[in-house]
């Protein structure tokens, strides 16, 4: 048998998958992990958690790290020097954290549903998330606005937990 020929029989059958559908999210490189992050801004809202239901309530109020306009933390690497209860996502902790939206490609991998047509990772373009209205891009307001942490219940958005579609 050539050699050629002995490579192709080698090969897995699994690699011409893309990382995501091959490996679990702890065996993800950093730079695989953090391709993920479709840049919506979902994550960085502020949200409130009803006590007697449980029921997470996302506002439409950002962090005060998050550009608004481009959804993109302007602190990314240091941003627990700035935000100390920032939450960073860790394959870890990413089913503890029911909070993320439904859309988010972290839960749904989590969840075994893969990645939404809209993602930069399936479509290769960063704007088809916000084409899909995902995005939250020129649709928030800044925490630092608020004269109050609890006036961001002004700024409730429910739909915020839909999955986004697909």
């Amino acid at each position: 048998m050539s050699s050629l020929m002995s490579a192709k029989l080698l090969k897995s059958p699994v690699a011409d998958k893309p990382f995501w559908e091959t490996k679990s999210l702890a065996e993800m490189t950093a730079a695989e992990w953090e391709s993920l992050c479709d840049g919506c801004g979902r994550c960085c809202l502020i949200r409130f958690e009803d006590e007697e239901t449980g029921e997470v309530i996302p506002t439409r109020v950002a962090c005060r790290l998050l550009d608004t306009e481009t959804c993109a933390c302007t602190r990314y690497q240091h941003r627990k020097r700035y935000v100390p209860d920032c939450i960073k996502l860790t394959p870890q902790n990413v089913a503890d954290l029911k909070w993320m939206p439904p859309s988010c490609a972290y839960r749904r991998l989590y969840e075994g549903k893969g990645l939404a047509s809209w993602h930069p990772l399936i479509s290769g373009d960063p704007e088809t998330v916000v084409r899909a209205g995902i995005s939250m891009r020129g649709q928030l307001v800044s925490e630092t606005i608020l004269k109050d942490p609890e006036d961001a219940l002004d700024f409730e958005a429910p739909d915020l937990m839909d999955d986004g579609g697909d």
